[in-house]
């Protein structure tokens, strides 16, 4: 626990303050609060929330989808696809005083554990804001799927669809 602060599965009542970080760290990416309870409703397990003393002061969201192919921002999903072959990494959001002591990297390691225990061989993400690098760190690879450029250009100019393997040994 870095700063006493700790992830933990995300619940229902955490939605506002999930939502209220995403709009201050996200001021580019609007999403509504379906977005997050859709999410959490279809795959509890790949959603979570940092606590601490203070509060919530983070989260993370991920859910399986279909690789090669990302989610339109602020869109509801419906349901998991049933060739869903990839754990899509949808958000992470941490608070400037929450961003020390490796959390960011802790909860993209949670993240991919379940994503193994639930049989994904991958997981992938849309990276924008120049966070390529970051993802890097944390075993990602920028992944050209030239049909995925006009909804990539949706979320930047700068977004990549980035891919990392997942072992399963």
């Amino acid at each position: 626990m870095a700063g006493g602060r700790h992830w933990r599965l995300m619940r229902g009542e955490d939605i506002p303050r999930v939502s209220a970080i995403a709009a201050a760290i996200h001021t580019d990416f609007f999403e509504d609060d379906a977005v997050y309870i859709e999410r959490l409703s279809l795959y509890p397990a790949g959603c979570f929330v940092l606590e601490g003393a203070g509060g919530v002061t983070g989260y993370g969201v991920s859910h399986p989808w279909m690789r090669g192919h990302v989610p339109k921002l602020n869109t509801l999903l419906g349901t998991i696809p049933p060739d869903a072959g990839t754990c899509y990494l949808h958000d992470i959001a941490l608070m400037p005083e929450a961003r020390s002591g490796g959390l960011a990297g802790r909860i993209v390691t949670m993240m991919a554990e379940q994503a193994m225990r639930d049989g994904f061989g991958s997981m992938s993400l849309v990276a924008v804001n120049g966070s390529s690098g970051f993802w890097r760190k944390q075993g990602f690879s920028i992944v050209d799927v030239p049909e995925l450029a006009p909804k990539l250009l949706s979320y930047s100019d700068d977004a990549r669809y980035m891919v990392r393997t997942l072992s399963t040994v």
